[in-house]
């Protein structure tokens, strides 16, 4: 990996970070003037805790991180610009990423005016790790991998990640969103051998929380030092916050769901296996399943009329004829599989 330093931005490298009330005091004390808030309709009249340690505090210990390695954001789309805004010169550097993969990494760069490099994964939507590293040069900052990816559902080779992250001298953004729902473990235990890795989660997911928009980073103390510099003072609101602790207290809940969602979705692919109009269901590690039929278009809108929402990603690249289906409920499977059972392709 290149010196940190050399891979910010000098204007961030050099800037003054703003400084709020909030972190020139932190404690208790009987009256607040000092960050002029209106001192009726406590506790909200009152700004959040910029740096959300007890927040934090309580994500150590489910995830065996270390406090001043996590940054928490508006969901994961504020760390996944973060990145950008602070490594990449617009119109100077670019980054990498595999295609297909989720949307937000190639609209995240074209805000922040950076090229974005798609690496094609192989035919069973694996990495390339070679291809992936011939794509880059010495503009290429960072590199993003989701892994369980999105639209695919696949773990990636942890192998082909692990030469990326041995390989390349910039970042590598790893995200793992669906990561509760994997075979496979998380990076987070990496964080320690490797400087250059970010490790991107989510309350949005397997924590039944997508409405409170948590996203989480996770990376050395020395990169979550630069992004706290240039996140917005108060990114996480009040209200997110003290869901998120209660959230967090029901840890075993989460659990408990996320079992039933995997056990569904083995039962959800072996039914529409049984369907003679689906082509492939494609392996999943994550909380839905992309499935190939004759004509997504039709059996979509199929679906829509009556009330039944799934993913048209027909026009993603390597994606030609696919639906993505979120694992639901049991009743809700129920609604849909009997609905497609129902359905006669023209």
């Amino acid at each position: 990996m290149r010196k940190l330093e050399d891979l910010i931005r000098p204007s961030v490298r050099n800037m003054q970070p703003y400084s709020s009330a909030r972190d020139e005091f932190k404690g208790e004390a009987s009256v607040f003037l000092d960050a002029n808030e209106n001192p009726y309709n406590g506790p909200f009249n009152r700004y959040p805790d910029p740096l959300q340690w007890k927040v934090k505090e309580k994500i150590v210990r489910i995830k065996g991180v270390k406090p001043e390695q996590i940054l928490l954001g508006n969901g994961s789309d504020e760390p996944i610009d973060l990145m950008m805004r602070a490594f990449c010169e617009p119109r100077t550097d670019n980054i990498v990423a595999i295609d297909p993969t989720y949307g937000m990494y190639h609209v995240a760069a074209e805000i922040n005016d950076i090229e974005y490099r798609r690496v094609s994964l192989t035919a069973g939507f694996n990495l390339d790790a070679d291809a992936l590293l011939q794509a880059c040069d010495e503009k290429t900052k960072l590199i993003y991998l989701c892994s369980p990816n999105n639209p695919t559902g696949n773990s990636l080779s942890r192998e082909a990640i692990y030469k990326v992250l041995r390989m390349f001298s910039g970042i590598v953004v790893l995200d793992e969103a669906y990561i509760d729902f994997s075979s496979q473990p998380s990076f987070l235990g990496e964080l320690d051998d490797f400087a250059n890795l970010v490790v991107l989660q989510t309350f949005s997911k397997a924590w039944g929380s997508a409405g409170i928009r948590l996203g989480m980073a996770f990376a050395s103390p020395e990169i979550i030092h630069v992004l706290n510099k240039i996140k917005y003072p108060y990114n996480v609101n009040a209200l997110t916050q003290q869901e998120a602790l209660k959230m967090l207290e029901r840890h075993d809940t989460v659990i408990e769901w996320v079992r039933v969602l995997l056990a569904e979705r083995t039962e959800l692919a072996k039914q529409l296996s049984l369907l003679p109009y689906v082509k492939h269901i494609y392996p999943s590690d994550a909380n839905f399943l992309l499935v190939k039929v004759p004509d997504a278009d039709a059996l979509y809108r199929y679906l829509v009329n009556l009330g039944i929402v799934v993913r048209n990603r027909n026009s993603v690249s390597m994606c030609l004829g696919c639906l993505r289906i979120t694992v639901g409920t049991p009743e809700e499977n129920k609604v849909l599989l009997n609905a497609l059972k129902k359905y006669n392709p023209a």
